[in-house]
């Protein structure tokens, strides 16, 4: 059994009248990529702060890396990034890195070359930060993260402002990590990314985890059929299928129907008099999903911690 870099036991943050995080007990494995998902208000940027000890839990425990939050020489083996990196802007990104490597624990030699290299800065090392797009920032905010080959990652939206190469290049980055056995807690946005590269996905509502699970544990069921017909059928097979089942179009000649099996489809729409091109069985993905657990809502305290 792999050991547990992070547990939370009813871990609970307030700000005023608003629960921020409410009771969350989660368990993330040595090695595990975890994406931690929510709208805007969740609950997600408060928990990797209580997780680093920078607010204290109003109720609640949380441990990492078997160390007791708060547990500063845990953090000599986590590396953070929380929203937008800061950094010296009249210095390079280098010079940035250099002096990231010479405070706090001791990094190997060759460390900011390499991790300025990982990150994809390596040609623009010698600029000065203030020079640099968001994209470039959050990039170096990757490279300080890798500095000193941490066990554990705890990532808020580390690719915002990268550009599609960029995040290609982000998510083959969160393979490797996690094939060479780091931890890796990734609060993201970007579900396509998460779809690829997580092992479990989290979701957050409200305050409180209201989903925990692989893909296909999120998705069972939650499949459905979808049914190709002739265009001049379409009309007749969407009212066959409304009478019994939920049905939307999917563009073009596709239905899509819940909460039925393909052979009833198909006997429905036969006995209709129409026959299909197609009928085939597929799974929610993970944004169909997250909107239905969410509701699909961005919540109106979003500006509020969370």
């Amino acid at each position: 059994m792999p050991s547990v870099a992070i547990r939370c036991a009813g871990l609970t943050k307030r700000f005023g009248g608003r629960t921020a995080v409410d009771g969350l007990d989660l368990e993330v494995a040595e090695g595990e990529v975890l994406g931690f998902l929510g709208p805007n208000g969740a609950g997600k940027t408060t928990t990797i702060r209580l997780l680093l000890g920078l607010v204290h839990a109003d109720a609640g425990e949380a441990w990492l890396l078997g160390g007791r939050v708060p547990c500063p020489g845990r953090l000599a083996h986590v590396g953070a990034m929380l929203e937008e990196p800061a950094f010296y802007p009249w210095l390079s990104g280098r010079r940035n890195l250099d002096i990231l490597a010479d405070s706090g624990a001791p990094a190997a030699p060759g460390a900011v070359a390499r991790a300025l290299e990982r990150a994809g800065l390596a040609g623009v090392a010698g600029r000065r930060v203030k020079t640099y797009s968001q994209g470039m920032r959050q990039r170096l905010g990757l490279a300080a993260v890798l500095l000193r080959r941490p066990r554990l990652l705890l990532l808020d939206e580390p690719a915002n402002g990268l550009d599609p190469a960029g995040i290609h290049e982000f998510r083959t980055l969160l393979r490797e990590l996690g094939e060479q056995g780091a931890t890796v807690f990734l609060s993201s946005h970007l579900l396509g990314e998460v779809e690829q590269v997580c092992h479990r996905v989290a979701v957050m509502d409200r305050g409180r985890l209201v989903e925990l699970g692989t893909l296909a544990e999120l998705a069972r069921g939650h499949q459905r059929v979808r049914v190709v017909v002739r265009p001049r059928d379409l009309p007749a097979a969407t009212a066959l299928l409304r009478d019994r089942w939920g049905v939307h179009a999917d563009g073009g000649d596709a239905l899509l129907v819940a909460g039925a099996a393909s052979r009833e489809v198909n006997q429905a729409l036969t006995g209709g008099g129409i026959v299909a091109d197609s009928v085939s069985l597929e799974s929610a993905g993970l944004e169909e999903r997250f909107l239905s657990i969410t509701h699909g809502e961005v919540h109106p305290d979003a500006s509020a911690p969370g």
